[in-house]
């Protein structure tokens, strides 16, 4: 897998859909979408997760690798796909009001509720 990261920074969703896919908060890159090359064939496996996204894993060992818009706007890669994933400064977290209360990250981030996150995102343009 290549990708052109957006911003440099590790970033989490809380969202039930991503708990749920990697057993706890998605750790994630952003990356440029159009950037994005997928190699391995058929050892790359993919479900649809929504009306809106994709997601992709390894059919061999079962690792997290992406998730991807079906209108091309927006991709990212898992963190922990990369090898030292602990380069990049953990900058964002979201879908805050989904994250369970029986954890929290040490760490100072920007923090955003889904409805924020959409408003953000309708405001740029990205959704």
């Amino acid at each position: 897998m290549a990708a052109t990261l957006k911003d440099g920074a590790m970033h989490a969703c809380h969202c039930s859909m991503c708990r749920r896919w990697s057993a706890g908060p998605f750790l994630y890159l952003a990356v440029e979408p159009s950037s994005l090359q997928i190699a391995g064939g058929e050892a790359v496996g993919r479900y649809r997760s929504s009306a809106e996204a994709e997601r992709g894993f390894c059919r061999i060992c079962g690792s997290t690798m992406f998730w991807r818009a079906l209108d091309g706007r927006s991709a990212d890669i898992s963190a922990q796909f990369v090898d030292n994933a602990g380069r990049f400064p953990f900058a964002t977290e979201i879908f805050m009001d989904d994250k369970p209360d029986n954890y929290a990250f040490a760490n100072a981030t920007e923090k955003f509720a889904g409805d924020e996150l959409s408003a953000r995102k309708a405001e740029a343009g990205n959704g």
